[in-house]
């Protein structure tokens, strides 16, 4: 697949050393740089000092921390392509991940697709177990499944419902109201596992909660953002209901069919498959 019809993006706030092995991981399955915008949100640690040491596409610096949805959008924009993909930097990547990512959402007709994920401590060898993944789950797919660890969106996309909220005080809850607005416009979506990422587990949020004074069992969405999607309290609990049962709906055909699923959880040194 020629490296120009995706671009990537990420966002980061200090946590150098993860942005460092999520690139490393790049690297190593030969991904090109060049296509990788990384946007930093006003880090104050080397963060900095160390995208200087590396080849990539771009460096945004901003000032202080807008949030993801401004660093997304600044990422997407400053590198257009067909394919563009939006990730967090606490990931690592697998042989084949891209090419195998798009080429199953143009298989399946998706406009937006996300990669399967094994998240929590790396406590087993990833680097052995996503091929093996990515082979015997290549052809499961959770048609509407989704997660905002990883995205790879359609150009389309962009144009019927635009960009991220670019609003600070959103505090993570852009990418509910990205997809809330995909499920409007019934735009396809879904989840693949022909293609895996390790995700440690939300390392960006967790330092906006500290630099905030959050507990860690605190959201970082404000109650009335919920107000932007325009939905009543049963509404939203009846959506996340359906969203539930769908989502052991999968995790049971998966497993019975596979001994696994597309999404996983390391817990005591083992898999939980949901």
């Amino acid at each position: 697949m020629s490296p120009n019809r995706y671009a990537l993006t990420f966002a980061c706030y200090n946590q150098v050393e993860y942005t460092r092995q999520c690139i490393d991981s790049m690297v190593r399955h030969g991904m090109d740089l060049s296509r990788l915008i990384v946007v930093d949100n006003g880090s104050k640690d080397s963060t900095r000092d160390y995208l200087l040491t590396v080849p990539v596409g771009g460096r945004i610096y901003n000032d202080a921390n807008l949030g993801c949805g401004v660093a997304w959008n600044q990422g997407a924009l400053a590198l257009q392509a067909e394919w563009t993909i939006v990730m967090n930097n606490d990931v690592l990547v697998s042989p084949q991940w891209i090419e195998s990512l798009i080429n199953a959402a143009e298989q399946r007709g998706l406009k937006v697709i996300s990669p399967a994920l094994i998240e929590g401590p790396l406590d087993y060898d990833f680097e052995e177990f996503a091929p093996m993944a990515s082979k015997k789950m290549a052809v499961s797919m959770r048609i509407g499944g989704r997660h905002a660890v990883c995205l790879a969106v359609h150009k389309s996309v962009w144009m019927d419902i635009g960009y991220f909220q670019p609003v600070p005080k959103l505090l993570g809850y852009e990418d509910t109201l990205f997809f809330h607005e995909i499920e409007k416009a019934r735009i396809p979506i879904g989840m693949t596992g022909a293609s895996w990422l390790h995700h440690y587990g939300s390392v960006t949020q967790s330092a906006m909660k500290q630099e905030r004074g959050l507990a860690a069992h605190d959201g970082l969405g404000y109650r009335y953002n919920y107000k932007l999607l325009n939905q009543s309290w049963l509404t939203r609990k009846l959506g996340k209901s359906r969203r539930l049962a769908q989502q052991k709906a999968w995790q049971q055909e998966e497993v019975a069919a596979h001994g696994m699923s597309i999404h996983g959880l390391r817990e005591n040194a083992q898999f939980r498959w949901i």
